[in-house]
């Protein structure tokens, strides 16, 4: 973890590496302008940027010897005392660098895991972040620190004599390695609870999803009349957050904030944030948030669907229950808005939005009303007004939109699922009850 004082910002610089034939999916300029926002973000003073176009990484340093020069008197005049390479390096090569240019050196996985670090909230968030942590850092032991390949001697569980001190280490961070796993299986088990209780409601989850920075939890706010944290700043969510919204005709469900994606996410954090993100698998609904604002905004979409394809989302994109809401229509030029417009004209899945003033807001709401309805069957079913078993399991096992009392009798006007509807029949057969499809 990087130290930081109180009221002291540690100065750095980002380098952004650029292999020749291995580009990435951003463009050069908006990778560098990410990777400082992520510096930023954990309140690094950045003093020097740089996108760096490479023919090769070396093995031993990473970088070339002529950049590693180059870098010297710039680390001296600004005084630097960190450097954040926008890539994974091996432990080698960082152990190289820091001796090299006598400052510290942390790659992209590192940043991100000092993001998330500072941020989560909870103990959940807390447990997933330790676990990603720890992961990272087992790999890493072989580090410059001399005590790692100290001999020590030992005795019964603790470890027999000429047990190195690396060895120890791993062996500690393997025992909390397992022991955070236990405690989140229990968060997840939990989880698994609280969802089938809103099962049994039932509440149908619409699960936001997007790059970091697209503005999720300001749609969120403004669908939910909340005020959870939305900034201009990468990952500004971490903890998953839930409210329940109201759609036009009155129907309601749970709308699910979840922390944002970014291109190239560490296969750790993929890993520990699954029990979170767990919530989007079992959406009944996935709102895929762009920013349509942002020039790299396609590659910023296929990162999103390639992590939701590692979940096990395959080809969610086509699916009937994902819905792609483009964001941040405010910040368009107005030529640009027509462009956009004239491309989603005939689209049934996708919907203009500003989160930030609301338009488009209500088109939203109804069509993810539509979505939910259009598998459902519309009927009106007559039922004794003594009958409070049958009325109870229609308002379970299905969506009640009206309900007209005449006498003795109650006609409930009910949007169910065939396979109900089915069961309805059924349990209509020889009593009192009517079932009339619409």
């Amino acid at each position: 973890m990087i130290e930081i004082q109180q009221n002291r910002k540690i100065s750095a610089c980002v380098i952004c590496p650029s292999v020749i034939g291995q580009e990435g999916s951003l463009s050069e300029e908006n990778r560098l302008e990410e990777a400082v926002g992520l510096a930023l973000a954990i309140k690094l003073e950045v003093l020097y940027s740089e996108t760096l176009r490479m023919r090769e990484i070396k093995p031993s340093t990473f970088f070339g010897k002529g950049f590693i020069e180059k870098m010297k008197p710039i680390i001296a005049e600004k005084e630097l005392e960190l450097m954040v390479i926008d890539a994974r390096i091996s432990p080698i090569q960082q152990r190289n660098l820091e001796k090299e240019l006598k400052l510290k050196v942390i790659d992209r996985t590192a940043l991100i895991l000092e993001i998330f670090g500072e941020r989560a909230q909870t103990r959940e968030g807390a447990l997933q972040v330790e676990l990603a942590h720890l992961t990272y850092q087992r790999s890493r032991l072989v580090r410059s620190w001399t005590h790692l390949e100290r001999q020590r001697g030992g005795a019964g569980f603790l470890g027999g004599p000429g047990e190195t001190q690396i060895e120890l280490d791993r062996r500690i961070i393997d025992d909390k390695i397992v022991k955070i796993k236990k405690e989140l299986e229990k968060v997840k088990k939990t989880r698994e609870i609280q969802r089938g209780a809103r099962r049994k409601v039932p509440y149908p989850i619409v699960a936001l999803v997007g790059y970091t920075n697209a503005g999720k939890s300001t749609l969120f706010n403004y669908l939910s009349q909340s005020n959870v944290m939305a900034a201009d700043m990468l990952f500004a969510t971490l903890d998953p957050t839930m409210r329940k919204i109201t759609l036009p005709k009155g129907s309601e469900v749970i709308l699910s904030d979840t922390v944002g994606f970014i291109s190239d996410l560490p296969h750790e954090l993929v890993m520990a944030f699954r029990a979170t993100l767990e919530e989007v698998l079992n959406a009944d609904i996935v709102l895929h948030v762009r920013d349509i604002a942002n020039p790299d905004t396609i590659s910023q979409r296929d990162d999103v669907l390639k992590v939701l394809d590692n979940l096990g989302l395959k080809d969610i994109r086509y699916a009937q229950n994902y819905i792609e809401v483009l964001n941040k229509i405010d910040l368009l030029e107005e030529n640009e808005l027509i462009s956009w417009k004239n491309k989603t004209l005939n689209a049934n899945n996708n919907v203009l939005v500003s989160a930030f003033n609301g338009t488009g807001c209500g088109e939203l709401l109804k069509l993810i009303e539509d979505k939910l309805t259009s598998e459902f069957i519309e009927c009106k079913v007559s039922v004794s007004a003594s009958d409070g078993k049958m009325a109870a399991w229609l308002y379970n096992n299905g969506k009640v939109v009206d309900a007209e009392s005449d006498s003795d009798v109650v006609v409930y006007t009910v949007h169910i699922s065939a396979d109900n509807l089915s069961r309805l029949n059924k349990m209509a057969t020889g009593s009192n009850l009517i079932v009339i499809r619409k």
